[in-house]
């Protein structure tokens, strides 16, 4: 099973797109938020769509126009990012009712619901407590692009 990695791809763009509003770029086309993820500007525009839904981020108009962010990046979480883009949970339960004549499939779905559900619960509070600018500024501190590049 591969993971999901829609996160992963929506936190990457916001800060690419909160790096530029630094440097004083206002915007970036999908074109240009693709090539910093090494994809496709369609990704970029699917991955990018629920969070203008959700105000996270907002879309120019025409040609050349770009995205950049609904808010400031020190008020964008984590969790605010894997809500808009309706992220599944980390684990789920068997596709299809176990043996309820075994004694470990009849208790394990309502045993594991619980578990996960307190596992979700403090994912949930570590990403509320983490956003886009802190996640920016530790790349910048801890994982430096190397001179020459």
């Amino acid at each position: 099973m591969a993971a999901n990695s829609q996160l992963t791809v929506a936190v990457h763009a916001l800060c690419w797109l909160e790096l530029a509003r630094r440097r004083g770029t206002a915007s970036l086309t999908s074109e240009r938020i693709a090539a910093s993820l090494d994809s496709n500007p369609s990704l970029v525009r699917r991955s990018l769509a629920p969070l203008r839904e959700a105000g996270l981020v907002v879309a120019g108009r025409g040609p050349g126009n770009g995205w950049s962010l609904g808010r400031p990046a020190g008020r964008i979480s984590l969790r605010d990012v894997r809500d808009a883009m309706g992220v599944e949970p980390a684990f789920d339960l068997h596709a299809h009712e176990p043996s309820q004549e075994c004694p470990v499939g009849f208790g394990i779905r309502p045993v594991l619901g619980d578990i996960y559900a307190g596992v979700d619960r403090s994912v949930s509070r570590t990403l509320a407590r983490v956003t886009i600018a802190s996640v920016l500024d530790r790349i910048l501190r801890e994982q430096p692009l190397p001179a020459g590049r």
